[in-house]
């Protein structure tokens, strides 16, 4: 990784509000810009990249500010988090799953429980990963006393290597329970695998795992009180809040291909010898095609940004929330992750169509915006979000929470 990252981050103030901290993020992908393309191409573990993380204090935004936290709110995280997949995409999807696993607490805990993970993870900084894929068999919980015992495999861990704690999910032998529990990453029992090796996202850390016996404590089981769990409606939101995530970095990585592509277009891509004009850039046809995708982008950003802002009120609030607002939210949801599929695919895609065959050599990169929106695009099928938009327009019909819904 580049070495020119900023070396005063310890000694300067935090950034104050919102805004400090997106332009804390534009710093960072400023960075990660300089070498992108090359720590792409060798696909490396990266250490650097997320000590950077840590360094600016990304890592820490959604915690508390009296343990050393920035205590912003989620439309600020997902801001934040497609400012860094402008410049690399494979990081911005660390730094959103990392704010999914340390909020997982949250997400299902009892008070006491949260309040502890938030606290540590702000004060040491932990960077969290998950061995949470449910489309595997489920891992195996064992109940021995004092502890639980966590046994199976998963064929993704988003963060393995990089990650300080990773948060553990299975089903308790004998029952239907699911146990979330948050353990060291160099837990007894658990082996990360170098298997991740698909065309795009390379460089997160997204391979398998193998639970080997892996013990946590009853009090580590998040929601459980005297070996019962206590629900409520809030726990639901997983799959919401993890489609936005999915959403803005999706967005991010599409204004990241629009811009370097710009830039291309600006000092590198030559006009057609017919077209009559001296600068690609004053070629109609390329002017039409920012226009359009520009447009599109903008628009697909500011309903992200406004269901963002929907979902915060329902985390500001979480005994309030009710079936009927998490199912209306999940719908919109659904249509953000819809469009930002579709116009960040396109985005990528259309960039050739504006800098010219010389701009599909492997030194300039540009393949590796639309090479990591199509990979991660495929976590699940976006037809299926269209249809819980459309039965809910039609029937009034809300989702029925799911992993997936």
């Amino acid at each position: 990784m580049s070495t020119v990252a900023p070396t005063d981050w310890a000694t300067r103030p935090a950034p104050e509000g919102p805004q400090g901290w997106i332009e804390r993020a534009a710093e960072v992908a400023a960075v990660l810009a300089t070498d992108a393309v090359a720590r792409d191409r060798a696909g490396a573990t990266p250490y650097a990249e997320v000590q950077l993380l840590k360094d600016s204090g990304l890592v820490t935004l959604l915690g508390p500010t009296a343990h050393g936290g920035a205590g912003q709110d989620w439309p600020t995280a997902y801001r934040v988090i497609r400012e860094v997949a402008k410049a690399d995409g494979s990081i911005g999807q660390l730094l959103g799953y990392h704010y999914l696993w340390n909020w997982a607490a949250r997400l299902v805990g009892t008070r006491e429980q949260w309040e502890h993970v938030e606290a540590e993870a702000a004060r040491q900084r932990w960077f969290f990963g998950g061995a949470v894929n449910p489309r595997d068999k489920d891992v195996v919980v064992r109940d021995e006393g004092e502890s639980l015992v966590f046994t199976g495999r998963k064929s993704f861990s988003t963060g393995s290597k990089v990650s300080d704690v990773t948060v553990l999910e299975g089903v308790l032998e004998g029952t239907d329970d699911h146990v979330f529990a948050i353990v060291p990453s160099d837990s007894a029992g658990l082996t990360f695998h170098d298997d991740w090796d698909n065309i795009g996202q390379r460089l997160t850390e997204s391979g398998g795992v193998t639970l080997d016996g892996v013990r946590a404590p009853w009090s580590a089981a998040a929601g459980y009180v005297d070996k019962a769990f206590r629900p409520r409606v809030y726990n639901t939101l997983n799959v919401p809040t993890i489609q936005l995530v999915f959403a803005h970095f999706y967005l991010g990585i599409a204004a990241g291909a629009l811009e370097t592509a710009a830039v291309y277009t600006r000092t590198k891509a030559r006009s057609w010898l017919h077209g009559g004009h001296e600068r690609a850039a004053d070629e109609p046809y390329v002017i039409d095609i920012y226009g359009d995708l520009t447009g599109k982008l903008w628009a697909a950003e500011a309903l992200a940004d406004q269901v963002s802002v929907e979902g915060q009120r329902l985390h500001d609030d979480p005994d309030a929330v009710t079936e009927q607002d998490r199912g209306e939210f999940e719908v919109r949801v659904a249509v953000v992750k819809a469009r930002a599929t579709e116009v960040a695919l396109e985005v990528t895609q259309r960039i050739f169509e504006v800098t010219g065959a010389r701009s599909t050599a492997s030194v300039e990169g540009l393949d590796r915006f639309w090479r990591n929106v199509r990979t991660h695009t495929l976590h699940d099928p976006v037809a299926y979000k269209r249809r819980e938009v459309g039965r809910f327009v039609l029937d009034g019909a809300l989702p029925e929470p799911t992993w997936y819904s």
